[in-house]
């Protein structure tokens, strides 16, 4: 009976999620659990193993459960909680775990960003985020012995893409006073009459975050940095086959080969041509596509004087956006969102936008990141596709209103499965067209080259990870194909080479939503109700594309 397989559909997931906040305290704080605030996980060489194997008999057990018996929102449930402890199991046996700097960010990198996780309106909840910062030695030391076990079996990053990886540390541990770190700043309204507090603070700061963070510093310089890999490609990793395999399966949710998607993405590319080709001429250019792309590149009247004006052009975007919403969507979520730069830290090397999500109970608003740095690079004709992408309709209405939904599990709340949510944010881009945002023929081109941007992930990606590409077959790619800058074209080829799979997310999971729109249009025809395929879509949460595609099947 459905209740029987529930029940220990249930209880199995409720066993393993309690202890998992347990063994990671930052997701704990995420959903809201108070009673983890004040700890970091661990990443020593016993806990990891730990984890593995808590993992695989829990994947065992869930095996064990007969999936025909389970009522439809169990299996909705148990199709994410399969997929998801796939994901995590191959990452601790193929390796994937011993290389914790990739080509996006590093397990450094969000450490100033803690106090967003938590509350921090009272004495006990500051306490609590301090005994939290003072536990970062710790975590420091975790992860070196981490990467050591790494740089012994073979699996390091590639060389060509970790110069000046260190710098978001080097600027901690270049500071002399804990007043001048980004975890001070961002206490120091907080603590305002609270002179306890201060000193405890400065305490833990000077005497304990700075000293790790020079010890962390000289190792990476030192000791791991200089052996990072001469190669490139995934495959070139022990087990480097079948560590990308994984990832393409990971990130896509298919069950499909490295060449099969490169051959979907060069159809793609195809396809997108000569819709560019089209807008081009939209643009009065009748010239050669090549001197097209290089007037785009080069004329001062496409891109921002200052990171201000940016900053100003994203938000009135959103703005314009929040006017429209109502017509496509029957259900937005409460939590507001910001518009702030991405940190100078990590923005030389970052992507050109980036959606951060709140967590649920911690007072903050999500955040829409934008890249001020390297203004040149920056095509305000492509901004109208990144705020949608990033901010709305894209990951913020997705991830807010995941969160704010009752009828998922907290697992899915906190959970993300990149190919249905970086497939919604662009198709959430092509939706603007719809939608009416795009008001030139310049910003219509800015969102078509960012579709072949995605396109040409997909054939980049398995290109360099699985079929002997170099770094600059990629970069020509983007070259010929899109209008990004040579700046976003060299930081992302380094994020596809850093972060094997990840980049196959968006195209893929985009197919999957249009051709389930089409499919919707095709069966009700003039009763189609745009506004009800959105709200089903994203009240379903995150979901691999096969049980996207089973659960949003078209309605007769």
């Amino acid at each position: 009976m459905p209740a029987t397989a529930d029940t220990a559909f249930q209880t199995l997931l409720a066993d393993e999620w309690a202890w998992r906040l347990r063994e990671f305290p930052r997701l704990a704080s995420w959903v809201g659990e108070r009673s983890e605030d004040h700890r970091l996980e661990r990443m020593d060489g016993a806990s990891r193993a730990a984890r593995l194997a808590r993992w695989r008999a829990t994947r065992t057990a869930l095996q064990a459960i007969d999936r025909g018996a389970l009522s439809a929102s169990a299996r909705v449930e148990a199709a994410v909680y399969a997929h998801q402890l796939e994901g995590l199991i191959t990452e601790h046996e193929l390796g994937g775990v011993l290389m914790p700097i990739d080509g996006d960010s590093a397990f450094y990198s969000y450490l100033p960003e803690l106090w967003r996780d938590q509350p921090l309106d009272t004495p006990a909840q500051l306490q609590a985020h301090l005994q939290r910062l003072a536990a970062i030695p710790q975590l420091f030391d975790d992860f070196i012995g981490l990467m050591e076990e790494g740089r012994r079996s073979g699996r390091m990053p590639p060389a060509l893409i970790m110069a000046g990886r260190e710098e978001p540390v080097a600027r901690v541990a270049a500071c002399s006073r804990a007043e001048d770190t980004p975890f001070y700043a961002a206490l120091h309204e907080r603590l305002q009459g609270q002179p306890a507090l201060q000193r405890e603070a400065v305490a833990v700061i000077e005497q304990r975050l700075l000293p790790a963070y020079r010890h962390l510093l000289h190792y990476l310089r030192t000791d791991y940095l200089p052996h990072a890999r001469p190669n490139t490609a995934a495959r070139d990793l022990p087990s480097g086959e079948a560590f990308y395999a994984a990832r393409v399966r990971q990130f896509t949710t298919l069950d499909m080969s490295p060449q099969q998607v490169h051959e979907t993405g060069l159809a793609e590319v195809e396809r997108i041509a000569a819709d560019m080709r089209r807008l081009q001429r939209e643009c009065g250019h009748t010239g050669d596509w090549g001197d097209f792309l290089a007037w785009l590149r080069s004329d001062p009247q496409f891109y921002p004087r200052s990171g201000d004006e940016l900053l100003a052009q994203a938000s009135w975007i959103a703005k314009r956006v929040d006017s429209v919403l109502p017509r496509y969507f029957g259900h937005l979520p409460r939590q507001p969102f910001g518009v702030e730069p991405v940190p100078a830290e990590m923005a030389p090397f970052y992507t050109t936008g980036r959606y951060v999500p709140a967590a649920p109970g911690s007072g903050q608003a999500a955040l829409y990141w934008v890249n001020t740095h390297n203004l040149g690079a920056r095509a305000l004709y492509s901004l109208p596709a990144l705020t949608l992408h990033e901010a709305v309709p894209g990951h913020h209405l997705q991830f807010a209103l995941e969160a704010e939904n009752p009828g998922l599990q907290p697992f899915r709340r906190a959970g993300d499965l990149s190919a249905h949510s970086e497939g919604w944010a662009l198709y959430a881009e092509y939706l603007g067209s719809e939608m009416g945002l795009y008001r030139t023929p310049f910003e219509e081109f800015g969102r078509a080259s960012y579709e072949m941007w995605r396109a040409c992930r997909l054939v980049a990606d398995t290109g360099l990870h699985a079929l002997g590409w170099s770094r600059e077959q990629a970069c020509q790619l983007l070259r010929q194909h899109t209008a990004l800058s040579e700046h976003e074209i060299g930081t992302e080829v380094d994020r596809y080479i850093g972060w094997p799979g990840q980049a196959l997310s968006y195209k893929m999971g985009e197919i999957v939503i249009r051709r389930l729109r089409r499919s919707w249009e095709q069966a009700q025809g003039a009763a189609f109700d745009l506004r009800a395929f959105h709200d089903r879509l994203l009240a379903l949460g995150t979901v691999p594309l096969p049980c996207l595609e089973q659960e949003l099947a078209a309605p007769t």
